[in-house]
């Protein structure tokens, strides 16, 4: 029998009798299989088979990055979050790095054609059309999330272009006579493609492109970014939230810009307060704890994201009873940056800066003076800003100091310092002399 999910998406009671439904049948089928979950539940005393749903979640414990990492270091090169024998998996992929050890992870037909129902919700979301021409440009490598979606288009039944091994405006002109209509890829590189247009003098207002789909980075829910980019094409971006270690499972959807859906049909999502980790009230920020319910070869089980989020207390105009997450990531709490008493996030210096036209592109600088961290922004000024860098540094630092309520210091670089990046950039540089 088919499942209608869209008819699920409509009915709070049908997502919950799903949800539970699918953490029986996961523990059911890993356990004992899976020498992971099996020690870890019993070094926290869990019986599984006292597990019948949704209200006895609490019960297992929480699983943390640090714990897939070790477990990986001390077994490698896969660890043991594996529920079948190696012969039994079909892909492998691995995180990028940016936080840490990368991370590999397995997955088998089953596993996979899972991933791909994520990437088919996700694009029923996002209003993907039949004739919708889907561009990657990237190249393709261990990094999951545009295998994932590449493969996904395919499935939809879309035309998919691949765009590896080109250089930015091989790709731009590949993009235009394939007549693309959708670009996959991260903000920064949606930026990037647009400086090099505007250099080339192609129109990218006058191609075929109407939305770009974003990941691997904030920038497709900072307001700044995210204009800065549909001014550019003009067209809709939309954002994407996804983890090589637990899926694709968030998207904004065509018709309620400004924040995520959670794919809860594939998923269990908790909200919970950072220190007591105790669900928060709705409507408050606390940290987004991920159960997936189909990645059986290779589970995630109340998995700690460091993100960020709050659920909208705002009833869906669509009548989707899906949490839907309000401004997206709002941040990493691993990536908190505290510099003379305040804390801040990358994503709030990303917002101030972004709003301003003249910076081609900026790097978070940090170093220790005297135990103290200090921080500066360095920001790269577009060739016709260069010659009055010095009044934009005012503005940046004016702008900064308003709105983030402390002073930090700018400075500036010359046209093209700083590098281009394809899939997510490192703008934080840290000064560890």
């Amino acid at each position: 029998m088919t499942i209608d999910i869209e008819t699920i998406w409509q009915d709070r009671s049908q997502i919950e009798n799903m949800q539970s439904q699918r953490l029986v049948e996961m523990l059911q089928a890993i356990i004992p299989r899976n020498r992971f979950w099996t020690s870890k539940f019993a070094a926290a005393g869990v019986d599984v088979a006292t597990i019948r749903g949704l209200e006895d979640l609490a019960k297992l414990p929480f699983t943390t990055k640090q714990e897939l990492v070790d477990n990986q270091s001390q077994q490698p090169p896969y660890g043991s979050n594996l529920s079948y024998p190696s012969t039994r998996f079909r892909r492998l992929h691995q995180t990028s790095g940016t936080t840490g050890r990368p991370v590999r992870w397995m997955d088998t037909q089953d596993s996979w054609d899972w991933f791909m129902e994520c990437w088919r919700q996700i694009y029923t979301l996002a209003g993907l059309q039949p004739w919708d021409r889907l561009f990657f440009p990237f190249s393709f490598g261990p990094f999951i999330g545009f295998w994932a979606a590449f493969e996904g288009a395919g499935r939809f039944g879309n035309f998919c272009i691949a765009g590896g091994g080109m250089s930015t405006l091989v790709r731009l002109q590949a993009m235009i006579e394939n007549e693309a209509t959708v670009v996959c890829c991260t903000p920064t590189y949606a930026m990037r493609m647009a400086e090099v247009a505007a250099a080339e003098g192609i129109d990218l207002k006058e191609t075929s492109v109407r939305m770009l789909l974003v990941a691997g980075e904030p920038g497709g829910t900072i307001p700044g970014t995210r204009a800065r980019i549909e001014e550019a094409w003009e067209a809709r971006v939309i954002d994407h939230w996804g983890m090589t270690e637990l899926g694709s499972l968030g998207i904004e959807s065509e018709d309620r810009p400004g924040g995520l859906y959670l794919l809860e049909t594939e998923c269990i999502a908790e909200i919970l307060h950072q220190e007591t980790l105790t669900p928060v009230a709705l409507g408050e920020i606390g940290e987004l704890v991920v159960t997936n319910l189909g990645r059986i070869g290779s589970p995630l089980i109340r998995y700690r994201t460091r993100d960020l989020v709050k659920a909208s207390i705002v009833d869906d105009p669509a009548g989707r009873k899906l949490t839907w997450l309000d401004g997206g990531i709002l941040g990493r709490s691993d990536d908190m940056l505290f510099v003379r008493g305040n804390n801040v996030f990358p994503s709030s210096i990303e917002a101030v800066v972004r709003e301003i036209a003249e910076v081609a592109e900026f790097r978070i600088e940090l170093k220790t003076v005297r135990a103290m961290q200090e921080l500066c922004v360095a920001i790269e000024p577009t060739v016709a800003a260069a010659e009055t860098a010095a009044l934009l540094i005012e503005r940046v630092q004016s702008a900064l100091r308003q709105r983030l309520g402390f002073i930090v210091d700018v400075r500036a670089v010359a046209p093209g310092e700083f590098p281009r990046f394809e899939l997510k950039s490192r703008r934080i540089v840290r000064d560890e002399s």
